[in-house]
């Protein structure tokens, strides 16, 4: 894999840039989604990246943090995840020990001691904003926490600042470059849109799927990744209940890899295929189309032999 390019030198204003470090992480971004990540640092505004499952949203939040040079920071949401569990708590442990040494010692407790920052455990959204040098904030899969997260983040992204009633109001050192992601399992609001910049992934092409797979995992044959990514696009044109993202591509040719494979045929497909399809039901149902894959595999082994 090629070095990233220098972070401090990378010129977001050049369409080429974000793309050519992108590509050095191993990660292949279209023109569209390069241009709406390069325009979350320029405007300051969140980037909303919606689209099935497995599409690569996270990864580019991850990518363009290390692209960036900066920490990344991620919110994972889930249904009941309220503002205290994505903002801070207080460290009670060690709140009972402060105030059993302070009783034992004969100490007055000092509330403002009590309540301070040394006791102050800060969760994601917190920590977004106490950093130095803006970090990348990833709150993924915003579709699963519920409409009142929702609004309490409106005011978040909005203002950016916290206020913690012992503390006061907290006010960001730097603005984070922030990433939203959702596999629209429900519907956001128009208020949140509204305050996003907005791109739908979809999943990638056979060729930049290709150029992935070759990134990753340059030791990989030529012939065989391109198998991988053929059948993997093929299973995707099936009713399928979970379709093989861009992670499973990467799994599949790496555990044919581990077992030295050099082609698709019916033995190594059934060895590794726990590796691309997570439900028996759709095992079943790709069965037909593996059983062509297989083939093909062997005919194109037989012709280049």
């Amino acid at each position: 894999m090629t070095s990233s390019p220098n972070p401090a030198q990378l010129d977001l204003r050049d369409p080429a840039a974000l793309q050519a470090a992108f590509r050095a992480q191993g990660y292949v971004a279209g023109d569209a989604l390069a241009t709406a990540l390069r325009l979350v640092p320029a405007l300051q505004k969140p980037l909303l990246l919606e689209g099935p499952a497995g599409v690569g949203k996270t990864e580019a939040a991850k990518t363009l943090a290390a692209a960036l040079g900066t920490r990344l920071i991620r919110l994972q949401c889930y249904e009941g995840l309220d503002a205290q569990a994505a903002l801070y708590e207080w460290n009670y442990a060690r709140q009972l020990l402060y105030l059993r040494s302070a009783e034992i010692s004969g100490g007055r407790v000092d509330d403002g001691e009590l309540y301070g920052e040394r006791f102050l455990m800060a969760r994601p959204l917190l920590q977004a904003i106490q950093q130095e040098v803006a970090p990348v904030l990833l709150i993924d899969e915003i579709d699963r926490a519920d409409d009142a997260f929702e609004a309490f983040l409106l005011e978040l992204l909005a203002e950016w600042q916290i206020t913690v009633p012992e503390l006061g109001t907290l006010k960001a050192r730097t603005r984070p470059h922030t990433i939203l992601t959702s596999n629209r399992s429900r519907e956001l609001s128009d208020a949140l849109r509204r305050r996003c910049l907005y791109h739908w992934v979809e999943y990638p092409t056979a060729r930049q799927e290709l150029e992935i797979v070759q990134a990753r995992l340059p030791d990989i044959d030529a012939a065989l990744a391109r198998q991988v990514t053929d059948a993997v696009h093929a299973l995707r044109q099936l009713p399928l209940g979970k379709p093989p993202g861009v992670a499973e591509t990467l799994d599949w040719a790496t555990a044919l890899l581990y077992l030295h494979r050099d082609h698709l045929d019916t033995e190594s497909i059934e060895a590794t295929l726990g590796a691309v399809l997570k439900l028996r039901e759709d095992q079943v149902l790709a069965a037909p189309t593996l059983r062509g894959v297989a083939g093909r595999g062997v005919a194109g082994r037989a012709e280049t032999g």
